[in-house]
């Protein structure tokens, strides 16, 4: 996890939501973080006990979209977590190959935005993908064009489905947030203040580094 672009996913969501007179609170958003488009939407359906045709949801989908591009054009450079940067710096100054998996379709220019395109090696997002989180597949390809194994690798998470995407890739992960939801990991840290690779290394010893 780079940037917090659950918050601007969950105002688009929201402000869908209320189109149907669904209150979407934040307890129901985090089921929908990092889960696809289309999986969100039948979440937000299936709570108010709403049908309908899959060109329907296309179009609420795309409406949704529309108003999250519009959140994340205000990202900048400064929007990156806190440490996050300095943390990645070091990481590829170790020689570790770093990768970016997400289910959203729009990974690609949100790092753009942020200014760190340089810093990963590949980037699968949901326009890659045949299945969204907590199926292991953006994980896997993203190991496979890394060049690495499953053991090989580390993935940090916010989200419940990716920590389980994680772990049913055969990876190890790191919880970055709260132990309650994110319990499910190997580890779990509440940020990226004072983790540096030495950590890492400590916490997953038998990683190389290479």
């Amino acid at each position: 996890m780079i940037v917090d672009t659950a918050h601007y996913h969950f105002l688009a969501w929201k402000r869908l939501a209320a189109e149907f007179s669904i209150e979407l609170t934040e307890d129901y958003n985090e089921k929908l973080k990092g889960v696809s488009r289309m999986d969100s939407l039948d979440i937000i359906l299936s709570i108010g006990g709403i049908e309908m045709e899959p060109t329907q949801k296309e179009a609420l989908a795309t409406k949704k979209n529309g108003w999250y591009l519009e959140y994340i054009e205000s990202i900048t450079p400064n929007d990156a977590l806190r440490n996050v940067v300095p943390f990645l710096t070091e990481l590829r100054r170790s020689g570790i190959k770093l990768a970016v998996g997400s289910s959203s379709k729009n990974a690609k220019p949100i790092i753009e935005r942020l200014g760190l395109t340089q810093m990963f090696e590949v980037i699968v997002d949901g326009n890659d993908l045949t299945y969204s989180k907590p199926h292991p597949e953006v994980f896997l390809k993203a190991c496979e064009r890394l060049g690495q194994t499953p053991e090989q690798c580390v993935v940090f998470e916010d989200a419940q489905s990716g920590v389980q995407a994680a772990k049913l890739a055969g990876m190890r992960c790191i919880g970055v947030g709260s132990i309650h939801v994110l319990g499910e990991a190997d580890e779990v840290i509440p940020s990226f203040k004072d983790f540096s690779t030495d950590t890492l290394f400590t916490v997953f010893s038998a990683l190389p580094k290479t």
